[in-house]
């Protein structure tokens, strides 16, 4: 069962739970995928859908959890980013190529 939300009015958004009936390697794979993610099954689902369904990105709120995952997702390989000298950040450097 996935929890969704239905949406009556623009006022006013009530829960909506989906049946859906998968294949148990389509389960398999959806549990390993919510794991790396660190959220449930049900709540990585939802997402899915929630993108499938072109959801405006204003709309989607994260979790604290889901929010401090994605930004150690994204910390995951900074130390791989080489070390700019400061002077790569000069505006001489920034506008060499205009007037």
């Amino acid at each position: 069962m996935v929890d969704c939300h239905k949406q009556d009015n623009k006022e006013k958004v009530t829960p909506m739970a989906i049946i859906v009936d998968i294949k148990p390697e389509v389960q398999a794979e959806l549990g390993r995928q919510a794991a790396a993610h660190g959220v449930d099954i049900g709540s990585y689902a939802a997402s899915l859908l929630e993108e499938a369904a072109h959801v405006p990105a204003g709309s989607k709120k994260l979790s604290q959890h889901q929010l401090d995952e994605t930004l150690r997702e994204l910390a995951q390989f900074s130390h791989k980013i080489p070390l700019l000298p400061d002077e790569a950040f000069s505006r001489e450097s920034l506008y060499r190529d205009h007037d």
